[in-house]
């Protein structure tokens, strides 16, 4: 009798879902500013639970809405991405937002990597679903992509704004583990193993980022 597949995650379809056809990919926005295992067990987790072929962690360039709190320099964080998700099947960084000029928008970022037959599903924590009227290009983010609650224990309950949205909910283990932490840790000369990769921390030390308070 064949075992049943891992439950990697539990996955909720939300209202207006429509089953994809082509190649499916998720799109894992942020600074990660350092990028750290909760990142990297989100897109795991995404990739297995929601049958996705890829999914991209895309690194901010100027992400608008942080302007002057981002410490490491859009190269030097995608450098720390290619490390965390070197040899990880399926799990890939992506520069697109970091080679282009201007703000990091995500409607701009998906219009980039669109393609026939290609569907994207963006996902976001609840914070980030909480924040999208503020977001730009609001209204073309909704046709571009299948948003994705991704949800932890303890998050407040999010969906996003207004009709019209495919959305899905996604449960993951909860990991508390922040970048903002991690750079005071950094700083600190605290231990770090454990909560990032061991290859951002061995890229981290080579490029001498956050050593300072």
């Amino acid at each position: 009798m064949p075992s049943s597949p891992p439950c990697y995650g539990i996955v909720t379809p939300g209202r207006s879902y429509t089953g994809e056809v082509g190649e499916r990919i998720g799109v894992l926005g942020g600074t990660f500013d350092p990028v750290h295992v909760g990142h990297v067990v989100t897109a795991v987790d995404a990739r297995a639970a929601l049958r996705l072929d890829r999914v991209l962690l895309v690194v901010a360039g100027d992400p608008w809405q942080k302007r002057g709190q981002v410490v490491a320099s859009g190269a030097d964080r995608l450098a720390l991405v290619r490390a965390a998700v070197a040899g990880l099947e399926g799990i890939e960084a992506s520069g697109v937002e970091v080679e282009r000029s201007g703000p990091s928008v995500t409607a701009d970022t998906l219009e980039t990597l669109a393609a026939p037959d290609r569907s994207f599903f963006l996902l976001l924590g609840a914070d980030a679903v909480a924040n999208m009227p503020t977001w730009k290009r609001l209204d073309e983010t909704r046709d571009l992509a299948t948003v994705v609650v991704v949800e932890r224990a303890g998050d407040s309950h999010a969906e996003p704004p207004g009709p019209g949205w495919r959305f899905e909910r996604l449960s993951i283990p909860r990991l508390d583990v922040s970048s903002s932490d991690l750079r005071t840790r950094l700083a600190a000369g605290r231990p770090v193993d454990g909560l990032l990769p061991a290859p951002v921390i061995a890229e981290i030390r080579a490029r001498g980022l956050y050593t300072a308070p």
